[in-house]
């Protein structure tokens, strides 16, 4: 302990020069972009995935939407606009090649009033245009990104300023798929990243000045955030780890994890100071006081995210990962700034007494006699209270339509709105299955009866929205039987006819030909795929079941038959994280209550901190369950609710902490009830302080583009308040029956 003050000056200059290789070798930190890593690798939903990019060659579309009420005009100006618009789309760099309505037949055919135009039109319905005749879908494939040297963000901003700028004053069009779901959704988070950082700073600053109104004591804390954070950042590029979509948050954690810190440093200090001790002797005192309880946080805190690396879920574990970084270097950065900081000058060197704090001491004090006169009461009060709470936990939803991460009015919004109210549904599924090399109608006529069934599940699938086109298969069974009406030829001429139109379908398109029938590299397995649009809005059961409904099907005339795609991927997704929850929640108890019997040496001590800590996390989701169903049926679990348990957990013990081995050292000198009071003054002071300025930082997780980021601080806020509820209310009643003795 002394020797940190003694070194103070060399600790310092050792946390700065931290603090600029880290953030020199943070500039090269990398956001991990795939949709695949946030599986883990034997994770059974992506092998079916992984084939079907290999078969088909990449996988990546992105659909360029707006519409034109003259498309399908027999003069032929819409068509013409749409060959201009893809033909500008098509030289963006990073794209492969597009499909749209007017490639399928020459000229200006297809506007024509005749067989084949009209049963050409017919086909392609949801997928190069709509229902109405007047919604244009260009399908841009892009090229697989290790087969260009484009950064996939600037494709997507030069197709973006495409669509943006048409002709013919035409309104500004849309660009949907998962690539653009990937890059618009990191595109927030590094934006939420940066605000974060600043206006967390600020309101943290301006909530620790009111409090304790010094410039150092605010500086001190700032400081210690942004070092944690920069050597967080740092050692992560050093590990060669990268960010993934929550990452946003660990600017917000940290943040609660160094200000909870540093407002039990501040009380300290300010209380040893107020006794009379000089600023140096005053620092030694806390440094005494605080050394175990900051020490048993900041490892609690690492153990209840160390959890999250149980979970299947890639962001979610790579968040434990940084987490867990994170609050070491919390108690690195105390250990390296605060001792140095704190005895520099002379110049404002005390923190102020907070305003109230003579009225809050005797709430407190006031808050434990109670306590100490009614515990049994007091808990069966707080036994019912949880009872409600809990019976909402199985009224909670998963949230599987992956466009709910975003705000309503947000550009990708309205583009995915667009594309299912107009083409079926923003979902893109694929079936896939082996097919021969030489494909022939007795072959196409199987998967054309497969698509019929698939038709029917897709039907039956369908909103009752009578403005929605309902989602439908597309195969090379259906190109061919549709634009030859193959079915109604005579037998002897299906095999010849079917063979002329695939050729003919490969000349005139052969990308959307090698999109539908396609070999794995280093294989003469050829497989064919059938392309599915579904509605993202449904809910999780929804989709569970269409899925299960669409395997069953497929694998009845194909056993091979896989159903995969964006739409199978991020409906497992959401799913994985909730049921990964109460795994990694569940490990976080156990580990946190092992670490705590060690600090307290004591079992029941142990078993007594976990209760305060357990409640407020399952009252609080379990309220999202009781609020969706009275009042709020869009209140659902995303994967910024579903990590909150064990984060809550790791979080809240903090106080907990503090708490207990205070009293453990107050026992020692008092009496039970003289003890408690003691702890509930000055611990619970610093408590009360420190989640003010928490819940006033997190705020800022409130103005996030990332829904999931909303949730995720809301909730962590409402819990923390729950936290200091619990520990103010629930733990003293605890001690005064289980411990009083």
């Amino acid at each position: 302990m002394k020797l940190l003050i003694k070194h103070r000056y060399l600790l310092f200059a050792v946390g700065i020069a931290c603090g600029l290789l880290s953030q020199l070798s943070s500039q090269r930190l990398q956001f991990d972009r795939s949709i695949e890593n946030m599986f883990t690798s034997d994770d059974g939903v992506l092998a079916p995935y992984r084939q079907l990019k290999n078969a088909f060659g990449g996988n990546e579309i992105v659909l360029a939407v707006y519409t034109d009420a003259e498309l399908f005009a027999p003069s032929g100006i819409g068509i013409d606009r749409v060959r201009k618009i893809q033909k500008r789309l098509a030289s963006v760099p990073g794209v492969k090649a597009v499909l749209s309505i007017d490639q399928p037949l020459p000229g200006n055919a297809i506007v024509q009033d005749n067989f084949i135009s009209q049963r050409t039109r017919r086909l392609f319905q949801g997928y190069t245009h709509g229902a109405d005749q007047e919604t244009v879908a260009i399908a841009c494939m892009l090229h697989p990104e290790q087969e260009t040297t484009v950064d996939r963000r600037q494709t997507i901003a030069s197709l973006r300023a495409v669509i943006q700028d048409l002709p013919d004053g035409l309104p500004d069009g849309h660009l949907t798929g998962e690539p653009v779901l990937v890059v618009d959704g990191f595109r927030y988070v590094e934006q939420d990243g940066e605000r974060l950082g600043k206006w967390s700073a600020i309101l943290l600053g301006g909530t620790i000045i009111l409090c304790f109104r010094s410039i150092r004591w605010v500086i001190i804390p700032i400081a210690v955030v942004q070092l944690s954070i920069m050597m967080t950042r740092g050692v992560l590029r050093l590990t060669g780890m990268q960010l993934s979509m929550v990452s946003s948050m660990l600017v917000a954690v940290v943040m609660v994890i160094a200000v909870a810190t540093m407002v039990h440093v501040i009380v300290r200090f300010l209380e040893s100071r107020l006794s009379g001790l000089s600023t140096r002797e005053s620092l030694e005192r806390t440094v005494s006081l605080l050394i175990a309880p900051i020490f048993w946080s900041c490892v609690t805190d690492a153990v209840g995210f160390l959890s999250l690396t149980t979970s299947d879920v890639g962001p979610v574990q790579d968040f434990g990962v940084m987490m867990s970084i994170g609050a070491g270097m919390v108690l690195l950065s105390v250990a390296l700034i605060v001792p140095a900081a704190a005895l520099l000058g002379t110049v404002d060197s005390d923190p102020k007494i907070p305003w109230g704090q003579q009225q809050l001491n005797e709430r407190l004090s006031e808050s434990v006699a109670v306590i100490q006169r009614y515990p049994k009461q007091i808990l069966l009060l707080i036994a019912v209270v949880a009872a409600i709470g809990l019976s909402g936990l199985p009224k909670t939803e998963i949230e599987t339509d992956f466009t709910k991460n975003f705000r309503s009015n947000s550009e990708i919004v309205i583009a995915y709105n667009l594309v299912e109210d107009k083409l079926g549904g923003a979902g893109v599924c694929d079936i896939m299955f082996a097919a021969p090399k030489q494909l022939t109608w007795n072959y196409l006529k199987q998967v054309r009866e497969l698509t019929a069934d698939i038709d029917k599940v897709l039907q039956a699938n369908a909103t009752s929205d009578s403005e929605r086109q309902p989602a439908k298969a597309l195969s090379l069974s259906d190109a061919v039987a549709t634009l030859t009406n193959i079915e109604r030829q005579p037998a002897m001429l299906r095999e010849s006819l079917c063979g002329v139109t695939l050729v003919a379908m490969r000349k005139a398109m052969p990308e959307f030909f090698a999109a539908l029938h396609g070999k794995l590299p280093n294989s003469d397995q050829y497989y064919l795929r059938v392309m599915l649009r579904l509605s993202e809005q449904q809910s999780s059961s929804q989709k569970k079941e269409v899925i299960a409904k669409l395997k069953s099907v497929s694998q009845k005339h194909f056993p091979d038959a896989e159903v995969t795609g964006y739409f199978v991927l991020l409906s497992n997704l959401i799913d994985s994280v909730l049921r990964d929850q109460w795994r990694t929640f569940g490990t976080a108890v156990v580990a946190i209550g092992l670490l705590m019997w060690i600090a307290f040496r004591n079992l029941r001590l142990a078993l007594i901190a976990l209760v305060p800590n357990l409640l407020p996390i399952l009252i609080v989701l379990g309220m999202m369950g009781w609020l969706r169903v009275l009042a709020f049926p869009e209140l659902k679990i995303n994967i910024g609710a579903a990590m909150i348990a064990a984060v809550s957990m790791g979080l809240s013990i903090d106080s907990s902490i503090h708490y207990i081995i205070s009293f453990q050292r107050a026992r020692r000198e008092k009496d039970f009830g003289d003890a408690l009071i003691q702890v509930q003054r000055n611990v619970g002071r610093a408590m009360v302080l420190s989640t003010i300025s928490l819940i006033v930082g997190f705020t800022v997780l409130a103005t996030s583009q990332f829904v999931p980021t909303v949730y995720f601080g809301t909730l962590v806020s409402l819990a923390m308040l729950g936290g200091l509820l619990g520990n103010l209310v629930v733990l003293p009643a605890l001690l005064s029956i289980f411990v009083a003795n």
